[in-house]
């Protein structure tokens, strides 16, 4: 019996093989824009943590940033001049209590791929609550500004701002969250993966604002997560307890808990750690480093972690929390982790501003 494939039309298979990657690619587009639509609804609003948003709206922020770094990326085709400005005539006021490269870079550079304007307010410009009270500050920014995004201290400013502003706030960094990380780091995750659900993340270190909406967003996203922190160091309870909530609701593991840095990696997909020391605890620097002994990610911690498994820091890093093998080397998804900072804060910002 003659093989069929002697008999294949090949013009016409090879004319089904592109409609198949044609009607792929539209499938893909139509299926990315139907989880931007979700966005419709997120116009007007402040962006303070990943917890206030839906898995909709999550899904949907992903895919606005994707499409955004296919717009606008270097390796895009479309030209930088002709390419959409739908932020043009807006403008965001950045407050910055706590200095920071990429958070400024990629949002002054993102609105300005956009179409808009930022303008950066240092410590020496404004001094948030001191010279001019907070309310004062929202209210006056508001009247100037499209947008008003600040990376402070105290949580607490975060939320004063919110109060009184009259224009969508964008928390930046404060102590208790940084979605803004958060976003990037699940970006880089799909990138790498493709769908991240029923992978299991590691995190090693600090319990910290990074932490809070990490954990919260794998969850959303439906990845198991596993965390080591020395004693007195852990995740704020009531964070803690929203993201066991969320696991529970989104079909994921219990969220683990350890002091001990090889159990939380061990069966893990993705491996995070962050600073030890953030910017103005410098004086327990030498008492965290001691308290922190044993949690640097290096190859032997990595070899614990699944076959494949990759490495997360959202910058800047120090070498006692990771070793240059592990930082540099392939599994490390640290710097188009870094470069998606700016994809997805242009995202938040179209969202508020209604221009998706």
């Amino acid at each position: 019996m003659l093989s069929s494939v002697r008999y294949m039309n090949i013009p016409a298979a090879r004319f089904a093989a592109g409609n198949l990657v044609k009607n792929g690619s539209a499938f893909a587009s139509a299926k990315r824009a139907m989880s931007i639509s979700a966005l419709s609804g997120f116009e007007g609003k402040h962006f303070i943590s990943i917890d206030q948003l839906s898995n909709d709206e999550l899904r949907g922020l992903l895919d606005l940033s994707k499409k955004y770094r296919d717009t606008y990326g270097k390796g895009s085709s479309v030209e930088p001049t002709v390419a959409p400005k739908p932020l043009t005539g807006q403008s965001v006021s950045m407050l910055f209590q706590k200095r920071s490269t990429r958070t400024r870079v990629s949002t002054e550079t993102g609105m300005n791929l956009l179409g808009g304007q930022a303008l950066f307010l240092g410590p020496s410009d404004i001094q948030l609550g001191v010279n001019e009270s907070m309310r004062d500050t929202a209210l006056v920014l508001s009247r100037f500004n499209s947008l008003v995004l600040a990376r402070v201290f105290a949580h607490g400013d975060i939320l004063e701002l919110t109060k009184h502003a009259t224009v969508p706030v964008i928390n930046a960094l404060s102590d208790l969250h940084h979605p803004l990380q958060t976003l990037a780091d699940l970006m880089a995750l799909e990138d790498h993966f493709g769908d991240v659900k029923g992978k299991t993340l590691a995190w090693v270190g600090d319990g910290n604002n990074v932490l809070h909406d990490l954990m919260i967003g794998g969850a959303k996203l439906g990845m198991n997560v596993r965390i080591a922190t020395p004693v007195g160091y852990e995740a704020n309870a009531g964070v803690l307890k929203t993201t066991q909530k969320l696991a529970a609701e989104n079909g994921t593991e219990e969220v683990y808990l350890t002091t001990v840095a090889s159990d939380a990696v061990k069966g893990s997909d993705v491996v995070v750690t962050d600073t030890w020391v953030s910017m103005g605890q410098e004086a327990e620097y030498q008492k965290r480093v001691k308290e922190f002994d044993g949690y640097q990610v290096n190859a032997s911690l990595m070899k614990q972690a699944n076959p494949g498994a990759v490495f997360l820091h959202c910058l800047p890093r120090h070498p006692e929390e990771v070793s240059d093998e592990v930082f540099y080397s392939d599994q490390s998804l640290v710097f188009p982790e870094a470069e998606n900072r700016m994809w997805t804060v242009m995202a938040v910002m179209a969202a508020q501003l209604g221009k998706l």
